[in-house]
């Protein structure tokens, strides 16, 4: 079972996303902010994060750039904010994410793309 670390500070957003990925059959962890997201990657292997900008402690942006710039083991990465500017969704890929989406996100588009990233679907 392909495991999902969704990163993000909003309970209900972490609930909504769990719910989606949970009844398509996927294992989902869940952490607050970057930080307990790199703890958590650190002590588990995920084969893909759902991952917030704006967090306390330690943002999305950082949170990948930390991922990236270490020896863990890489996964692909679902940028998922409220910010919808070109200039953030470049900002996204600068630090390593492989797709972005702006919230509130439709399931079956959500579905989609952690199905490509995950090398269930053809890209």
């Amino acid at each position: 079972m392909k495991r999902i670390l969704i990163v993000d500070d909003a309970a209900t957003v972490r609930l909504f996303h769990r719910a989606i990925l949970e009844s398509a059959g996927y294992a989902v962890d869940e952490a607050v902010n970057g930080i307990e997201a790199l703890e958590k990657a650190l002590q588990s292997t995920f084969d893909l994060y759902l991952v917030d900008v704006n967090m306390p402690k330690l943002d999305g942006y950082g949170f990948l750039r930390e991922l990236r710039g270490s020896d863990l083991p890489q996964a692909p990465a679902i940028m998922i904010s409220t910010e919808a500017g070109a200039r953030d969704e470049q900002l996204a890929y600068a630090a390593g994410a492989n797709a972005y989406l702006v919230k509130p996100t439709r399931p079956e588009r959500l579905l989609l793309l952690v199905r490509m990233l995950i090398g269930e679907v053809p890209a």
